[in-house]
């Protein structure tokens, strides 16, 4: 069975008991066959990162059709990356943040990445498009502000830590109270706070050095296009500790386990 359905069928039984309410991933699209096959779908490479078991875990694949259940059925929610542009404002996408409207109005704890922290965004008010400063990949680094110093989210984490970054869009105004938390050189709002308990990033948490490496190679030609060297993007991969542990801090922090009623 995929990882993907045994993780959605695990919780679905668990809520079916009554038991504990899952963590739901919003799947919103994948990498190319052959990455996927070697490390992974986006959403369980997500899931890998957040330390959440199947049996804690709802993935639902917006992207493939699959349907989202009421917000109080869940503790928190995790959104993926996608291929899929926010602009193209795809129906699925759109229904995403129509929903990711209400989640917020009952007070569900949010962190999206990369697509994930552009259809928050947008979903609020924001405004995405494409990156004034040309295509991103690699690893680079990701500055904290000021205004973060007193935020328990990223209290841990260091002025400057590196983080992996593959993407051609990001947020051009964040949605209005959004607070920046951090910014890198290419993208002045790379990580929000939206709400107390709402945050985005446009770097993956959840990517391994190893996996960015095996796209920078499959994708050098595209890059190449774009005027990056993908072989000197690949020297200066490595391991992202402080980005990484941002998923686990923030399910730690704001989405406690806690219990649903059989409403199935």
């Amino acid at each position: 069975m995929p990882a993907s359905v045994s993780a959605s069928a695990s919780a679905l039984v668990s809520a079916q008991a009554g038991s504990v309410a899952p963590v739901l991933i919003i799947h919103t699209g994948d990498p190319v066959d052959d990455l996927r096959q070697s490390y992974g779908s986006y959403a369980v490479q997500l899931q890998k990162a957040a330390g959440l078991h199947d049996d804690e875990t709802e993935i639902v694949s917006v992207f493939q059709g699959q349907f989202l259940r009421e917000p109080d059925q869940y503790r928190a929610v995790l959104i993926t990356g996608s291929p899929t542009m926010v602009t193209d404002l795809v129906d699925w996408s759109e229904r995403t943040a129509a929903w990711l409207r209400r989640a917020a109005e009952h007070g569900l704890p949010m962190f999206g990445v990369c697509y994930g922290h552009q259809l928050l965004s947008h979903a609020f008010g924001g405004k995405v498009g494409y990156n004034p400063a040309g295509r991103v990949a690699g690893t680079m680094v990701v500055t904290r502000h000021a205004v973060a110093a007193d935020e328990h989210l990223l209290r841990e984490s260091p002025e400057r830590f590196e983080a992996h970054m593959l993407h051609s869009q990001v947020v051009l105004e964040p949605p209005p109270g959004a607070t920046v938390l951090a910014s890198s050189t290419m993208d002045p709002n790379h990580m929000l706070r939206l709400a107390p308990n709402i945050f985005s990033a446009q770097f993956h948490p959840e990517f391994t050095g190893e996996f960015v490496r095996a796209h920078l190679a499959y994708y050098t030609e595209v890059y190449g296009k774009c005027g990056i060297d993908t072989a000197a993007m690949c020297a200066q991969v490595c391991e992202t500790p402080q980005s990484a542990a941002l998923l686990r801090r923030f399910l730690d922090l704001h989405a406690p386990v806690r219990q649903i009623s059989a409403t199935i």
